[in-house]
This record gives C-alpha cells, sequence and structure tokens, in this order.
C-alpha cells in the first residue's frame, strides 16, 4: 500500500493559482506576469479591457475563513498598483480533505474547494 502524500504549501498554494488562474483565463483576462511564490504579490498581474489588474492569490487553510485577508498586505500591494493605475483583487482559495476537513489534502485525493471570486480591495 502506498504511503499518502501531504501537499506541501507551495504545492496547496499552486493548486490555488490554478483555480484562479482558470477562472481568469475563462473571464478573458491576459496574463501579464504571474508569480507562483506564496509571499511576492501579486500572484497575477493581468490585463482586460486596456485595464490592469494586480490580483493576490492566497490558499487558506480549513477552518480558516478565505474571504478574510491581511489588511496592510492588501493595502500594501494596492499602493502599488495604484501607481500604474491597475485595480487590485483579492483571491482566498479555501482548500480542504474531502473525506475530513480536519485531515490534510493529500495528493490524487479528493478536496474541497470553497473559494467565491475575486473580492476588489
Amino acid at each position: 500500500m502506498n504511503k499518502r502524500q501531504v501537499l506541501t504549501a507551495q504545492e496547496l498554494h499552486n493548486l490555488a493559482m490554478n483555480i484562479v488562474g482558470r477562472q481568469l483565463e475563462s473571464e478573458g483576462y491576459e496574463f501579464m506576469g504571474i508569480n507562483s511564490k506564496p509571499f511576492k504579490n501579486p500572484q497575477f498581474v493581468c490585463l482586460k479591457e486596456k485595464q490592469l489588474y494586480f490580483i493576490v492569490v492566497r490558499n487558506v487553510v480549513y477552518p480558516n475563513n478565505p474571504k478574510m485577508f491581511d489588511k496592510s498586505l492588501i493595502l500594501k500591494v494596492k499602493e502599488q498598483a495604484s501607481k500604474f493605475e491597475a485595480r487590485t483583487y483579492y483571491a482566498g482559495v479555501g482548500l480542504s480533505n474531502a473525506e475530513d476537513q480536519n485531515l490534510p489534502v493529500y495528493l490524487n485525493e479528493s478536496y474541497i474547494v470553497d473559494y467565491d471570486g475575486l473580492v476588489e480591495v
């Protein structure tokens, strides 16, 4: 029997970025820059209809609320975005184990996504 492999913080972050990236792509955003490092912000710089967007993506571990964000971080990103006349969005993605939310998310096993889309900040 194979041992279950817990997803690392980086893998969870990448999964959250993939979820948000697919949404952005389906809504017609053009990717100008992508940063997959969890604490290098923003994660996405996008263009849509001549408007620039800075998007901060965070994987949020259960039982924390993915809708809550670090206000000081967002203010820093928003300040940076204003220099480029960009709009700033937060994308909090909750990921948890589908069998038991108190267990970690495992590689190649079911998980639950708690994501309500972009929140303009």
